[in-house]
């Protein structure tokens, strides 16, 4: 272990001389969620500031170095909006994100964004109702410039589609560590995932910047007498190119009478609390959602469960997370689907 966190300091040193800054290094301080499998790094550097480092080796270099791209892009847009700051930007060189690329692992530089306050565990009506006009403000800024931002290489129809040829495979059993009878679940909410992205006409949905984590640990809020303001935000681990509604699953969690947890579970109750039916109606006052963009919340939801816990997984939890997560995906959150209505939510959208 010891080997394994030196390496990954070592790779931080290598990127950063690479980067070309005159300032030197002093400190490299890991503050990592400790969730995740990516490790991330506080930079102290020779003139007091500091930079933030993320060395990752999950998913693929080359779509890492493709979303950063787009964030970066992004953010450059979003300068002309009230949310000019609020993500924090990735280091560039020569016009370009600065990626660097070992063979094994790949890193990236951000800048350390100031944080403010962070919302409490539980939100008031009021909050709730707050946080869904931010986010709304945010989305609608976000897909007034998502087509000069530009679709990433991969979307959740090919998400899908890659985990159905993997669980269909004669070794799936041992890749997912899934008994028959579990992958045959998996499988056949795979095949309906895809059957439904058909239904929903989802290639012809508009595609904006989503962030889909929006756990409290994630960004941060200045408060303006009562009410609040979207402050900085910093993680980008499951950044995408989708329609907004991808973002909803989180935001429910968030406004749900347990509020954002340490010790967590997916299941999709959230998104039929009253809370999330005032995040909605909030919301929809800001920017109107359509009947089937509420329709497609339990697909947003199911295809979280079968991307980033079932597929992806072994690749962004740590170990001793992964097993209970995968178990209570087939047993517990992929059933519970089955079982969601979500259409009482179209009451609330007048």
């Amino acid at each position: 272990m010891a080997d394994r966190d030196d390496e990954l300091v070592q790779t931080v040193h290598d990127a950063w001389a690479a980067f070309g800054d005159p300032r030197a290094v002093r400190a490299v301080i890991e503050v990592s969620a400790m969730v995740s499998t990516n490790h991330v790094y506080r930079v102290e550097l020779d003139d007091a500031s500091s930079v933030v480092a993320k060395v990752s080796s999950y998913g693929s270099y080359f779509l890492f170095r493709e979303d950063h791209d787009r964030l970066h892009r992004c953010r450059e847009l979003l300068q002309r909006t009230r949310h000019a700051n609020l993500l924090a930007d990735i280091l560039s060189r020569d016009g370009r994100v600065f990626t660097w690329y070992t063979g094994r692992l790949w890193t990236v530089f951000y800048q350390d964004v100031p944080r403010r306050d962070a919302l409490p565990r539980v939100l008031s009506t009021s909050q709730i109702e707050n946080l869904a006009e931010e986010i709304a403000d945010f989305h609608l800024a976000c897909m007034r410039v998502s087509r000069q931002v530009g679709l990433t290489s991969k979307s959740i129809k090919s998400d899908a589609i890659h985990l159905f040829d993997l669980v269909t495979d004669p070794h799936a059993s041992a890749r997912f560590h899934l008994d028959a009878s579990e992958l045959a679940v998996v499988r056949r909410h795979t095949h309906e995932f895809l059957e439904a992205l058909d239904a929903f006409r989802y290639d012809r949905w508009w595609k904006m910047p989503v962030l889909i984590d929006w756990n409290l640990g994630n960004f941060s809020v200045e408060w303006r007498g009562e009410r609040f303001r979207l402050f900085s935000r910093w993680d980008y681990d499951w950044f995408r190119i989708e329609p907004r509604v991808l973002d909803f699953y989180f935001l429910s969690r968030v406004s749900s009478a347990t509020g954002d947890r340490t010790a967590f579970t997916y299941g999709p109750h959230t998104l039929v609390e009253p809370g999330f039916a005032a995040f909605l109606r909030a919301y929809h006052r800001t920017f109107p959602l359509r009947e089937e963009d509420v329709l497609f919340l339990p697909e947003a939801y199911r295809f979280f469960i079968l991307n980033y816990v079932i597929r992806e997984g072994d690749a962004f939890f740590q170990p001793d997370l992964l097993p209970r997560l995968q178990r209570e995906a087939v047993a517990y959150s992929l059933p519970a689907y089955d079982s969601l209505d979500i259409r009482p939510l179209l009451d609330h959208l007048g």
